[in-house]
């Protein structure tokens, strides 16, 4: 798209003013050209009253499956309707611009918002993300790519420094991104809060305007998390053209005063306003044909569709799927209360929720006979009343259901996981079921990875994610077979969290995170560590059986035709997901013993056979030079492996392949897997930093960090406490998750942030006025 000129306006404060939000969630109008609305939207529709920021009721909304499961469906058209229905639901409710997807990378398994995630690997991520896209944007509404970029833990998201060399950088937390923009054209982007080698996203040029637009050819308009403005003459210069949500216009005289003092150039300003104008114009002359109104039982139905899709078997000794009769105990609060969807933003308040239990009852016939025990409480606890209930619902059974999980208060928005286990109470009642009946089918609802010591256990363990309002009524679809589990997982299920590499620096500390573990994230180093993971990126059984053939890998130089049969041999219908691994055989620097280079899923009635076929180009063979600053393909020996998931491969072969002679680039050691000091300098290019003082305080210290002065000890609980009450806004009781959520951003947030949300109230010159007190104080009682 090819800016025009920006509407008229009289003064230079006048163009300022319009890039910022005139409050939580409109632009401000520009000239003629309407102000655009803007809803968090990653798997939902959520429209709250235009002066709402904290998490409560918003206009009610299908409540899809989150993006983790999602991305378990491996299947990108079935995300594209789910695209498609959430830019209906968005233009039945004036919504100009969904705030999603969401596709950073699940550096770890423990991150707080991972279920508002895909992926471990970047090609899925990015191509799942680029389906969602395309489906949101034919409707007419924008969606909004987030959060650029390396935005992978919640600790400290607003304030820490991430510390990674640019092979990873390119390889693993850009590479999303860069599919997404390339493949699906989004008409904006999110920056997000956190720093990245030492600059704040909001102020990045190289990422903003360098990468994302120069180098990708991003046309769009990049707005700001909300809140993560850092400095909005340096974001204006750098490519950010809006801040969201409105701050009372906290920096405009600022940025006034750097345009008259030759800081920024005039033109930044006028070139992100003509932005803005452009993307109302792109909405206004979008595709008039499409349905204003959206279709709530429709759209019911395509959730329940897509969470059984992204419903994983991940072990099944023949006891699924069920077959009705006989005594059946369903164990756990989940089945009668499901938890269907994440805390935090994404929140959607749905049109209805259908929980198991129920289904179950109505699904099976009458000569069932259905009985049920809470098992735990909403907090996850249990006790020994509630143990013995289940334990003897499971022993009068033929056959017991398990739901079990993670309570909202485990994983959110604005906090990390503590540990990756279930809650206690939900492991004894388990395994208190378990040791009564072996006949037992285990349900995990949850929005990341859980530690399964007892995995080989029951006789059935299905993951079914967090599968949106009409979850339970598909997961009683699998354990019937009405519906395959069609799910295959999207990221790695360590045995243990200690495993991983990226653990021994997560979330690291409050100013900083080093990305020691380079590139060995996930499946990438569970096969090269040959440290195996409790279930592998891309496992998932079935109720059908498939045989794999004829493997041919055809082409010349760098272009490649990975094609393979796969015959359904089993008595049922189902899916496969035919992925593509490649290795380089003859490798001259560190490189991961497998990637994902592609994928497709492939439905077959029973006998049926289909000749699957997968392109591969230059990008599936090469790694990033950092020195080159460029893509490098190495000529000589790769191999080529077609499987089921990261460890089932069901077929290979070697190519050769043209390209570039061996690197001598110094790139570091492959070992050990948590690189020391000298090897990530090496990759690097420079010592590794040290983490930022806390004293002298300034706007980007934390509320915490006021603690560390005698004044600030005396002003933190009161700023807290306030700032808490405002963000928590109408919640007049919130969930546990929503409380831990705001108490903890409040706590780390940058003081800045106070002005932000304050909409200028105390404005940044009183705050400047008050952090010369506090550092005043602070040096004069150290002086004592």
């Amino acid at each position: 798209m090819t800016t025009r000129t920006p509407p008229t306006t009289s003064t230079l404060a006048e163009q300022v003013r319009l890039l910022s939000g005139q409050d939580n969630w409109r632009t401000e109008p520009i000239g003629d050209v309407r102000a655009l609305v803007l809803a968090d939207g990653p798997h939902g529709v959520r429209r709250p009253s235009a002066g709402q920021l904290g998490i409560g009721e918003a206009v009610p909304a299908t409540c899809f499956p989150t993006a983790a499961s999602l991305a378990a469906t491996w299947d990108p058209d079935l995300l594209e309707e789910v695209g498609a229905a959430l830019g209906r639901e968005a233009r039945a409710r004036d919504v100009d611009v969904l705030l999603g997807p969401g596709l950073n990378l699940k550096r770890h398994p423990a991150g707080g918002r991972n279920f508002e995630y895909f992926s471990e690997d970047p090609l899925l991520s990015g191509r799942l993300a680029a389906a969602l896209v395309r489906g949101v944007q034919s409707q007419g509404v924008g969606a909004c790519l987030k959060h650029f970029a390396v935005n992978n833990q919640e600790s400290n998201r607003l304030i820490v420094d991430v510390v990674v060399d640019e092979r990873t950088l390119r390889e693993l937390y850009l590479s999303g991104f860069e599919i997404a923009v390339r493949e699906s054209a989004p008409w904006t982007v999110m920056c997000a809060y956190n720093r990245v080698n030492g600059v704040y996203c909001s102020d990045s040029r190289r990422l903003l305007t360098d990468v994302l637009r120069e180098e990708w050819g991003f046309d769009g308009v990049v707005m700001s998390d909300w809140g993560a403005t850092n400095d909005r003459a340096n974001a204006l210069a750098a490519g950010m053209d809006l801040e969201m949500p409105g701050s009372g216009k906290a920096f405009d005289d600022e940025v006034v005063a750097a345009v008259r003092r030759g800081r920024i150039d005039a033109a930044d300003v006028e070139r992100s306003v003509g932005r803005l104008a452009d993307l109302v114009r792109r909405l206004d002359e979008g595709p008039a044909e499409v349905a204003v109104a959206d279709d709530p039982d429709a759209h019911h139905a395509l959730a329940r569709r897509v969470a059984a899709a992204g419903t994983v078997l991940l072990t099944n000794d023949g006891l699924l799927p069920l077959t009705g009769g006989g005594r059946l105990a369903v164990v756990g609060r989940f089945a009668a209360e499901p938890r269907y969807q994440g805390a935090g933003s994404s929140q959607v308040t749905p049109t209805r929720v259908e929980a198991a239990l129920p289904a179950l009852r109505e699904r099976l016939d009458a000569t069932t006979d259905v009985t049920y025990a809470a098992g735990y409480d909403e907090a996850g606890d249990t006790s020994d009343t509630l143990v013995a209930e289940a334990v003897a619902a499971a022993t009068a059974a033929d056959v017991v259901v398990v739901f079990a999980g993670l309570p909202g208060a485990y994983e959110s928005e604005g906090f990390d996981r503590d540990h990756l286990g279930l809650p206690d109470g939900h492991t004894r009642v388990v395994e208190a079921v378990l040791d009564a009946n072996p006949r037992t089918v285990v349900v995990l609802s949850n929005g990341g990875p859980v530690e399964l010591p007892w995995a080989d256990r029951p006789a059935a363990l299905v993951e079914g994610y967090l599968a949106g309002q009409a979850g339970g009524a598909a997961i009683v679809d699998v354990l019937v077979g009405d519906a395959e589990p069609g799910g295959r997982l999207a990221e790695s299920f360590p045995v243990t969290v200690s495993d991983l590499p990226a653990d021994a620096n997560f979330p690291g500390g409050p100013k900083q995170v080093v990305y020691r573990e380079r590139w060995y994230v996930g499946y990438r180093f569970h096969e090269t560590a040959g440290v195996p993971a409790r279930f592998p990126f891309g496992h998932g059984g079935s109720y059908t059986t498939f045989a794999w053939n004829d493997l041919t890998v055809d082409g010349q130089g760098q272009h490649v035709r990975v094609e393979i049969d796969v015959t359904n041999t089993g008595e049922r219908a189902g899916s496969e997901v035919v992925q593509v691994y490649v290795r380089d055989v003859e490798a001259s620097v560190p490189r991961p013993d497998r990637e994902l280079r592609g994928f497709t899923k492939v439905h077959l009635a029973p006998g049926e056979t289909a000749r699957v076929g997968i392109d591969l180009g230059p990008r599936a063979f090469a790694f990033y030079d950092a020195d080159a600053g460029d893509w490098r393909v190495e000529a000589g020996a790769f191999e080529v492996l077609v499987g089921a998931s990261a460890t089932d491969v069901r077929a290979r072969a070697t190519i050769d392949v043209d390209g570039e002679p061996a690197s001598t680039s110094d790139v570091g050691s492959g070992s050990p897997w948590v690189a020391d000091d000298d090897t990530f300098a090496a990759l690097l290019g420079r010592p590794v930093p040290r983490p930022d003082p806390v004293l002298p305080l300034h706007r980007n210290s934390s509320v915490e960090d006021l603690l560390h002065t005698p004044l600030g000890r005396r002003v933190q609980p009161l700023l807290a406490g306030t700032a808490t009450r405002q963000m928590l806004g109408s919640l007049h009781q919130p969930d546990a998750a929503t409380r831990r959520m705001f108490e903890t951003m409040v706590r780390t947030s940058p003081l800045r942030a106070m002005v932000l949300f304050g909409r200028g109230r105390p404005s940044f010159r009183s705050l400047d006025r008050v952090l010369q007190v506090l550092n005043l104080r602070g040096a004069r009682d150290g002086r004592r």
